[in-house]
């Protein structure tokens, strides 16, 4: 049945292809402000790399739970697809519901950061208006782009991935040799519940693996490229994000915490002032391309939604010329415009990640009705249990991760949270395409 769904997909996607993936998307525009967030190096300190210890702990738990299903389920839809394998269409479409969400509150984050760094280039445009004017500018740009067509939009994403890489590695070495070991010296250890928040607001940094697992139906050999190229993006993400916190806090000491710009000034610090150029040009361009990405990927899910009947069809248009869902995209970036300008970035980042952290709790308990069932796809052969070391244990242990994780997150953020959630699962019961699904078996059954 799986082969018949995806007859028109070539597999192609290999381990270091797939590695490659996982990398481009979850290095976006986060690392370029993590570092200065109050959110980490406020809560603690010199003891910052510690939460990206734990979160890169978290994360490979997580991973685990990836590898197990992705190599069980070799259909397109990632998340959506594990979950639907395992507990059904409703379940399936709560969980993209959830990474729509995540994308969505991950752009306008993007965004303040794309402002910021502008701003930084620009001092003009330090006035709110002028802030607001910029954001609406660059989402007007990226929108049309977008509408335009896929082919810009693909190529744009995919130089602002070599843009964003090279500098950050020319930082981590030149800040690494500059470093002030004082600045390093942990003198207090911090309180649990720092650590559970800080490593929260760090999970926006390194989320990504949810929607490079979307084209699960075109990786070669799943049961074996999947749980390698995870693994391989992982270690290599989060050496690269250690660091670079090691050489922001060891450089700039005390001005790091609540930096709006902490990497831009980590290149002044070391290369001069051609350095924080370069950086500030590096990080407009990154992010840019960024956004740009999010708004070709993103609407796609509305798209959808607007195809299987669950939101307005109008979502589902496709424009005469560009042959392009525009409708959707137009509404994506409004959405995602009005959100941008309304918050901050801390603030759009845990709302972000309290999607992201549910998403993979639903991942991990598809991970472990998978396994507990026997269920993977005829294409998607596995040796048999525990070929992934680690699997057997890894879903329980991630659920209690993310759920001791989630318990930093505020009653106002849970709110928030909620309402969006149960705007998404009542359209889906009050149409007619929702109750349809509902009526169907699961094909986990």
């Amino acid at each position: 049945m799986t082969q018949a769904r995806e007859a028109g997909l070539v597999r192609a996607l290999g381990v270091w292809g797939l590695a490659a993936s996982v990398i481009n998307i979850t290095i976006g525009g986060g690392i370029f402000r993590a570092p200065g967030s109050v959110e980490v190096t406020g809560r603690l300190g010199t003891a910052a790399p510690i939460a990206y210890i734990v979160c890169a702990i978290a994360m490979g738990l997580v991973v685990l739970c990836f590898a197990e299903a992705g190599s069980r389920v070799a259909s397109t839809g990632g998340p959506y697809a594990y979950v639907e394998r395992a507990f059904g269409p409703f379940a399936g479409f709560a969980v993209g519901w959830m990474l729509w969400l995540t994308g969505t509150i991950a752009t306008a984050a993007v965004a303040t950061i794309f402002a910021d760094s502008t701003q930084r280039m620009i001092p003009a445009l330090g006035s709110g208006a002028a802030r607001a004017g910029l954001i609406m500018v660059m989402f007007a740009v990226v929108a049309a782009v977008n509408v335009r067509g896929v082919q810009f939009g693909a190529r744009l994403n995919m130089a602002s991935t070599v843009i964003k890489l090279v500098p950050l590695g020319l930082l981590i070495v030149l800040g690494l040799l500059a470093l002030k070991p004082a600045n390093l010296v942990v003198t207090d250890i911090p309180a649990m519940s720092d650590v559970k928040r800080a490593s929260v607001f760090l999970v926006f940094i390194f989320a990504g693996i949810e929607s490079a697992m979307v084209p699960s139906g075109e990786v070669r050999n799943p049961g074996r490229t999947v749980p390698r190229a995870v693994f391989i993006a992982l270690v290599v993400v989060s050496v690269v994000y250690l660091l670079v916190q090691v050489a922001a806090q060891g450089v700039l000491g005390e001005k790091l915490a609540g930096n709006p710009s902490p990497l831009g000034d980590l290149a002044t610090a070391v290369m001069g002032p051609g350095g924080g150029v370069m950086l500030g040009v590096a990080i407009i361009l990154s992010t840019f391309g960024y956004l740009s990405g999010m708004v070709l990927a993103i609407p796609r899910a509305l798209f959808a939604f607007g195809r299987d009947g669950i939101l307005p069809k109008a979502l589902a248009s496709v424009h005469p010329r560009f042959h392009t869902p525009w409708i959707a995209i137009i509404v994506q970036t409004g959405l995602s415009l009005v959100l941008a300008l309304s918050s901050g970035f801390e603030p759009l980042v845990i709302l972000a990640n309290v999607s992201v952290l549910v998403v993979y709790l639903g991942c991990a308990a598809a991970a472990w009705q998978l396994r507990r069932a026997g269920i993977r796809d005829a294409d998607a052969p596995i040796a048999g249990a525990g070929t992934i070391p680690g699997s057997a244990i890894a879903a329980p242990l991630a659920a209690i991760v993310i759920i001791v994780l989630l318990t930093s997150v505020t009653a106002r953020e849970w709110a928030v949270s909620a309402v969006t959630v149960a705007i998404g699962l009542t359209l889906y019961a009050a149409s007619p395409a929702g109750w349809l699904r509902r009526a169907k078996p699961s094909r986990g059954a």
